[in-house]
């Protein structure tokens, strides 16, 4: 890892996330670790600290991604308290409960979380991030996303919800993501999706009965995060391994289409003002 290299990874309090900053927060690495609450936070430190992590080398983040209010002004805080953000992890994610719950955004509680939040996140981070001479965004996806598809007249399952369409539709759209980002976005250079295995984690119901161990899948996403390890630049990963995404994944038109939406659903007052310059202007 390179020295003083800068890590953000969302999800951080437990699971996939936890362990991945504990195999990033090593040598000169700094990590900012997120959680949703602030006492999730406190207690996150403590168990990594008790860990053997460098307090030092330890910062910490707070946003519910149920509110993107909350993730704007966590992604704010970080960018005026650390202009260069080196690799941004988004982890942190839902399995989603067994009925459809709708957000105080009023979108599907997976899709925001899952999606729109990390999208929102990302975006917002473009400059910290362009700051770096790595700049490289590591999306956590899923070999469920194969099997997804974005229900563009329904996004929201306001019609029928299934939870299982519902997680492989964000996981499909955080894909679409990491091709959008390396064709939009050349404040980001480099952006990779993975699947980092059938983990002993929250999701596992949505995958199998038995997982592996989630320090596996974290030396995964870690290795991927490590900014001296290079990459297949708007690759899919399942496991170490390149793998082919789903054919959605790459499609020039759909990612297109998912980035306006996103946009739309995230910056409203952006798209505001586009529209009314279009019609100022006449462009």
């Amino acid at each position: 890892m390179p020295e003083n290299s800068v890590v953000l990874v969302t999800g951080a309090a437990e699971g996939l996330g936890y362990h991945t900053v504990r195999q990033l927060a090593v040598g000169s690495t700094i990590v900012i670790a997120h959680a949703r609450s602030g006492d999730e936070a406190a207690q996150t430190r403590e168990r990594l600290l008790g860990s053997g992590v460098d307090e030092r080398r330890l910062h910490l983040a707070v946003a519910d991604f149920t509110e993107l209010r909350q993730v704007a002004d966590m992604a704010n805080a970080i960018a005026a308290a650390c202009p260069r953000i080196d690799v941004l992890v988004n982890n942190a994610g839902t399995a989603g409960a067994g009925g459809r719950t709708v957000t105080a955004d009023g979108h599907e509680q997976v899709f925001q979380v899952n999606y729109l939040a990390p999208y929102l996140l990302t975006r917002l981070l473009e400059d910290a991030l362009a700051a770096s001479p790595v700049s490289r965004v590591v999306n956590v996806s899923s070999s469920l996303h194969r099997g997804g598809r974005i229900n563009w007249n329904d996004l929201n399952f306001k019609r029928r919800y299934h939870r299982g369409a519902a997680y492989a539709q964000s996981k499909l759209a955080l894909t679409m993501f990491t091709t959008a980002l390396t064709e939009r976005c050349p404040k980001v250079r480099e952006a990779v999706s993975v699947h980092p295995g059938i983990l002993a984690t929250g999701m596992l119901a949505h995958y199998s009965f038995r997982g592996r161990p989630v320090t596996d899948g974290a030396e995964v996403v870690a290795r991927l995060a490590d900014p001296g390890t290079r990459v297949f630049n708007g690759g899919y990963y399942d496991g170490r391994l390149p793998a082919k995404a789903s054919s959605t994944a790459v499609d020039p038109d759909a990612v297109e289409r998912l980035w306006r939406i996103s946009e739309k659903l995230t910056f409203p007052e952006k798209r505001r003002a586009r529209v009314e310059n279009e019609l100022r202007t006449g462009v």
